[in-house]
């Protein structure tokens, strides 16, 4: 592989090819579409986590849920049960904060009002 510029008759080939991809609306959308990253943008989470607008009955059905696993994992001692309660309880906690903060009238900037 040379480091130096192709000769004229392939870089003419290679402008042409350039030439007919740019053409190719299809070919641009698709790119356009496409983040250029891999993995998740942080912003984007964030704003998505803000916009979270839980509804009483999914609260209410973790939190039971949650107090499930807490009294499974002090009975039986199983490692499954209070690694599950360990990360049910923190959505709990943050959804029943988000669901207050809706009912008292201050759901901040994802409100749409």
């Amino acid at each position: 592989m040379s480091l130096g510029r192709l000769p004229e008759h392939e870089q003419h080939i290679l402008d042409e090819i350039e030439r007919s991809l740019r053409r190719d609306r299809r070919l641009n959308r698709l790119l356009r579409g496409r983040r250029t990253r891999r993995g998740p943008d942080p912003k984007r989470f964030a704003a998505r986590v803000a916009r979270c607008d839980p509804r009483g009955r999914t609260v209410a059905l973790l939190a039971v849920l949650s107090a499930a696993l807490m009294v499974t994992g002090l009975v039986t001692a199983a490692p499954w049960a209070m690694w599950t309660f360990a990360v049910v309880w923190p959505v709990v906690v943050f959804l029943g904060f988000r669901l207050l903060s809706r009912w008292s009238g201050d759901a901040g900037p994802s409100d749409g009002r």
